[in-house]
């Protein structure tokens, strides 16, 4: 059973800011960390969809569909998402001489996910598509 990447963002978002009125179990640091793994998972599974679509061998292979995604979904999305890729997983390791992440950070991180599922989420342009595939 899959989840879909739109509602584990919306989870990462109430554990971030949770109901006025409800008490939270969890320190804001592991609440935090929780969002950043949800995040995280959300990107991943945007990935999988957007190379399902693209190209479906791609899925198989982590580091090569990183790679890859500067030549179909452009400069600035590829960095954008290596970049908040790195950033979750650092932020879900935990670590016994490191602090938690901060729930901002994790914000700022969930605002960055949610407009690369935007982004990730759209239709290539089909020319990037052929020069990608002509240079490959």
């Amino acid at each position: 059973m899959s989840v879909p990447p739109e509602t584990l963002v919306t989870a990462a978002g109430r554990l971030l800011q949770p109901a006025p009125g409800t008490v939270a179990p969890l320190v804001p640091g592991l609440r935090a960390r929780a969002a950043a793994i949800l995040l995280r998972m959300a990107l991943d599974q945007a990935l999988d969809a957007y190379w399902q679509r693209i190209t479906p061998s791609m899925t198989r292979i982590g580091k090569h569909r990183m790679l890859c995604l500067e030549w179909y979904a452009g400069h600035d999305t590829a960095r954008r998402c290596r970049t908040t890729w790195s950033a979750l997983s650092a932020a879900c390791h935990y670590r016994t001489y490191e602090l938690p992440p901060a729930p901002a950070e994790i914000r700022t991180r969930l605002r960055e996910v949610t407009a690369l599922l935007a982004a990730l989420g759209d239709k290539p342009d089909p020319a990037s598509v052929r020069l990608a595939e002509d240079a490959g």
